[in-house]
Formats: C-alpha cells, structure tokens, sequence
C-alpha cells in the first residue's frame, strides 16, 4: 500500500521530495519497496509518538533545508478508487495553502455514523467544495456520530492535510509548547554526525500525541473566522483501511449486500451473513452468526464484530502492559 501511495502522488511531487516516517520493523522493507526515495529520507522513530511529533520532525527538517516548501500528510493505508480526482484535489490544496498560514485538510462525506474517524464540521462555504472548519471531533461515541451524518455539515476527517513547513511548525511551537523545542533540537542536528543521538536521546521526551489531538482541536477553537482551518469536500473513493470493518467494506464493494468475505484454506457457511474472516490455514465453518470479523494467525485468534472492530488497539495496549509484545 505504500507503494500505491507513493505512485498516486508522484504526477504532483517528484519522489526525491518524499519522507517516509515509520518505525525499525519495517524500515528496510520500505526502502526496499521504494528506492527511488532518499535512504535518509526514510526516518525511523526510537519509540513510537503518533502523528504529532512524527509529522511535526518532518516539518521542522523540511524548515531548516527547504523553508518555503509545502508539506502533504498521507498516510500509507488509504485506499483512494478516483486517482486523478485525488491528484486534482491535491493541487487545488496546494494552492490554498500557498497562501498564507493556511491548514487545509480534505473532508469525506460520510456514509454511515463511524466511530472509529475523527469528523470536521464545516461552516461557511467558500469557493465550490471549499469550506471553513468550526471544529474537528475525534472518534465521537455512537450516539454522537449519529448526530454528526443527521447534521449534514460533517464530513470525516481523511487524515490527510496540507499546510507549508513554516505553517506547521508555527503552529507546533503555540500548541505543542513543550515538544517543539525537542522537534526543532532534532531538525536542527540533521545532516551532522550528532543527529542519531539527538534523535535517539530527544525523541523519548515527545508527547505520544495525535495531531487532531495536538493541532487541530485547539487550533479551530479560535473559531472558523480566525483559526486559518479550510476543509475541501472530496469524492475520490477514499477508504481507509485502518480497521477490519474496513477491510470488510474494501473487499465487499460491488458484492451482494451482507455477502462473507473469507481469506482462508475453506469455508463453510449457514445463516451467517457480514462476516469477515482471515484463516490462511484452517477449514472455518460459521453458523448463525453476523457481522463479525475472526482473524486467526499462528499464534493468536481475534473474535470482535465489525462495528467493534476500532477498538483492537485496546488489545494492543493490554499486550504491551502485559509484556506479552510477541503477540502484537
């Protein structure tokens, strides 16, 4: 998927311009997949810190080696079905935040009330599908994501923004105060022979924070009229597929409705409709059961349903505390 990612934006940006932060599991293999982007540009945390201060080093490094550039943020686990809509929404959001302190970040319309994505309201409309943004929500319980897609002026956060590096790293100093100065401390080593230990000795003491959480939540606070928050309305078939009941809908477009989608050796089914089921090496039979997703590996079995399926990280969590990471 990093590969699609990385194609579907090439036509904008040449791919020497591309920075990839992810962590020691996977670093080789990215830069394995993409080697076309800089060796160095592919950044791997000491610890992991969420998006916050992920992006947050990307801008403040792209500030000290290139001050006027903008900065996108994709994440590597869209799906986007329209890539030449995406790419033409991409350019008109370049141009927004061209000019000036502007954050533009691209909204989804959605289909369903989700829990498990962050929501924009919007507020005036500007120019076509442009708005301004009243306030970003992040993963609101059920009965408020049911109010949100009754209200009709909220879209889902895509997580995919755009702002200049002098933009971002503004707003990092104002609203991430005390991870700002790590960031910049970082950025500020880069291309010397001290940034492994800046990095490995300063990275800790980040916040492990989103940048919903960190950025955008308080910034649209200062209200639409002041807060430079711009959201473009998007249909580019974006799906993110950041959790099963995702995956579920990904596979199951263009199928019949409540159809199982089976990954696995075989399957038997009976009365039993929605199913997501992962088995690459066990014969499954599902009887009278629905929606649910079961995900088997070597060493572990998942049981959840598919409108709980946005809390895994909670197992995540519990392994971690555990020590049992083996399992995660």
């Amino acid at each position: 998927m990093i590969q699609s990612t990385v194609e579907r934006l090439s036509p904008v940006s040449s791919e020497e311009s591309f920075w990839v932060i992810t962590n020691e599991f996977v670093a080789d293999e990215i830069r394995r997949q993409l080697p076309t982007i800089p060796r160095a540009q592919v950044i791997t945390e000491p610890v992991p810190r969420n998006t916050a201060p992920a992006i947050g080093l990307a801008a403040f490094l792209l500030e000290k080696i290139a001050p006027n550039s903008i900065i996108g943020m994709f994440p590597a686990d869209h799906v986007i079905a329209k890539e030449d809509v995406f790419r033409s929404v991409l350019r008109r959001a370049i141009e927004i935040a061209s000019r000036g302190e502007n954050i533009v970040v691209m909204g989804i319309q959605p289909n369903r009330a989700e829990t498990g994505y962050g929501y924009i309201e919007t507020g005036d409309r500007l120019e076509g599908d442009l708005c301004r943004v009243k306030r970003f929500t992040e993963k609101p319980n059920r009965q408020r994501a049911e109010e949100f897609v009754a209200e009709g002026n909220y879209f889902w956060n895509s997580g995919m923004f755009v702002w200049s590096a002098r933009t971002l790293t503004s707003a990092l100093r104002e609203h991430l105060s005390e991870t700002a100065p790590y960031l910049e401390e970082i950025a500020a080593a880069w291309g010397t022979n001290e940034f492994a230990a800046k990095f490995e000795q300063l990275y800790p003491k980040c916040e492990n924070i989103s940048i919903d959480y960190a950025l955008l939540e308080p910034r649209s606070a200062k209200g639409e009229h002041s807060s430079n928050l711009y959201c473009l309305l998007a249909d580019f078939g974006w799906n993110d597929l950041g959790s099963w009941d995702a995956l579920y809908e990904h596979h199951a477009l263009g199928v019949q409705d409540g159809r199982n989608i089976v990954e696995g050796k075989s399957f038997y089914s009976t009365n039993a409709t929605g199913n997501y089921i992962y088995s690459p090496g066990k014969f499954v039979a599902a009887m009278g059961v629905h929606n649910l997703v079961v995900v088997e590996t070597d060493d572990a079995i998942l049981i959840t349903t598919r409108e709980q399926s946005q809390d895994v990280g909670k197992i995540v969590k519990y392994l971690t505390e555990k020590k049992m990471t083996e399992l995660v």
